[in-house]
């Protein structure tokens, strides 16, 4: 859980930021040795040795993307891409160094954990430092690992669905990076029938100068069960540029539901360019709850292919880009069956020359008859220099579906500021109320504790945006 107390962390250079001992960090840029040793340190099999060299490959090959933010200033010769903290995975807190375990305190994560969730996962840098799982949900047959181990504990689970038909290794530029040099992340299998009521947790830790992450979360919930899985992100702010480049895939059999929220509240040196991605299955539901704020520069779509009759999917997303900020955020949905049903509500807020985009896909394909699809982009300018674009594309390749887009775009009016500092209140506490307000669709649907940091999150980013 991102907290309060984790903003002068994240915020700002954190002289302590690498206090913790390593025992290893790769050379900075990216070669065939890295990621074979990357894989030989994990003792991995053949099959996940070879993807990996194989997405190596591809990645040498492929140009950065043209569109969207630029990406100019990345230079991928000066991350280090594999970092690992001298400690390995516990089970108690009481078993992890104390220099990591005091920012896991801060963060806030052992006292969620103890407060309102079933289990969590804590990384830093390349490695999974702490995982656990209240025993109640392990004895109902659910799977919460670290993805390292699962690779192990889980071979042919893992083989069958790791970036396999829902996030191909030849997907795109930085997938291909993924693939190669993933580290760390979060399994989750759920069988069929079980309703996990309490959310299982991940946090990721980004500490390293100049470093990358590239966690993957593999969640499966089978026929009739249903997860909510919530992470969390930060880093340190140096001078150095960051990279994050994880990858999430999510598979909803019959009738399961997988609700997946995330609070990335990265430090404006990194690049966030994560995928995340659902295959819906017949009858079954994926919901997508997401607040992005504190990259320099994100890029990120969360994708839902609903290949199952009747599939369901709901996009809830806010965005915040302040000065230096470029936030490329939005929403795919690709109708792959009959009878279908998406729902995308993307917010943004922008203010002092910051640049909010909401870029999105919702794509019909000729078995998609009689479904249904609604986008509504509603932006929030602060002042003059705020910039706000929408980039919506329809594809559609049958008659029978219904599809709408809306786009909303504008200020702060001067009378409802008016007419609230007329009530007693003073202009930046009036700005902060009608800023809640907007947000509200998101942050009624977070659990409470989480719907109260970005909220504080955000109130904290719009500090001086008033005079």
């Amino acid at each position: 859980m991102t907290t309060i107390k984790d903003i002068d962390i994240s915020r700002t250079t954190y002289d302590d930021a690498n206090v913790s001992r390593t025992k290893f960090v790769a050379p900075k840029g990216l070669t065939r040795e890295t990621v074979l040793e990357i894989s030989r340190q994990k003792n991995e099999p053949t099959w996940m040795l070879e993807k990996r060299l194989k997405a190596f490959e591809l990645f040498e090959k492929t140009a950065l993307p043209s569109w969207g933010p630029s990406l100019a200033a990345l230079d991928l010769t000066k991350i280090t891409y594999f970092v690992r903290p001298d400690t390995k995975e516990s089970t108690s807190w009481d078993d992890v160094p104390a220099d990591i375990r005091a920012t896991f305190e801060k963060l806030g994560i052992p006292e969620a954990e103890r407060n309102a969730l079933s289990g969590v996962g804590a990384q830093y840098d390349s490695d999974v430092v702490y995982h656990n799982l209240k025993k109640e949900w392990e004895d109902k047959g659910v799977v919460f690992e670290n993805m390292d181990t699962a690779v192990h504990k889980y071979p042919d689970l893992v083989k069958k669905y790791f970036m396999t038909d829902c996030i191909p290794i030849h997907d795109h530029k930085f997938i291909m990076l993924h693939a190669a040099v993933w580290s760390g992340g979060t399994f989750i299998y759920v069988p069929p029938g079980v309703q996990v009521s309490v959310p299982l947790q991940a946090y990721f830790r980004m500490n390293q100068e100049a470093g990358g992450q590239f966690e993957h979360t593999l969640i499966i919930v089978d026929k009739g069960a249903s997860v909510d899985y919530i992470e969390g992100c930060s880093a340190p702010r140096y001078a150095a540029n960051a990279l994050h480049a994880g990858c999430v895939e999510l598979h909803v059999k019959e009738e399961a539901r997988i609700r997946y929220s995330s609070i990335e509240n990265w430090s404006k040196n990194t690049y966030n360019l994560n995928t995340k991605r659902a295959v819906v299955d017949r009858g079954g539901k994926v919901e997508w709850l997401n607040g992005n704020m504190g990259s320099g520069t994100t890029m990120l779509y969360p994708c839902s292919v609903l290949r199952g009759e009747g599939a369901r999917s709901e996009s809830l997303g806010v965005a915040f880009a302040g000065p230096g900020q470029n936030q490329d955020t939005g929403s795919k949905v690709i109708h792959a069956a009959p009878n279908t049903t998406s729902v995308i509500r993307a917010k943004s807020i922008s203010k002092g020359g910051g640049i909010s985009s909401y870029r999105g896909l919702v794509r019909a394909t000729k078995a998609a008859r009689d479904s249904v699809s609604s986008v509504n982009c509603d932006a929030l300018l602060l002042d003059a220099d705020a910039v706000s674009n929408t980039y919506p594309t329809m594809r559609i390749d049958t008659d029978t579906v219904d599809v709408a887009h809306e786009a909303t775009v504008g200020r702060i009016g001067e009378e409802e500021i008016f007419y609230l500092m007329s009530r007693g209140l003073t202009e930046e506490q009036a700005t902060k109320m009608i800023v809640n307000g907007f947000i509200e669709p998101v942050v009624k649907r977070l659990p409470m504790e989480y719907a109260i940091e970005l909220q504080k999150l955000i109130e904290l980013e719009m500090t001086g945006s008033v005079g």
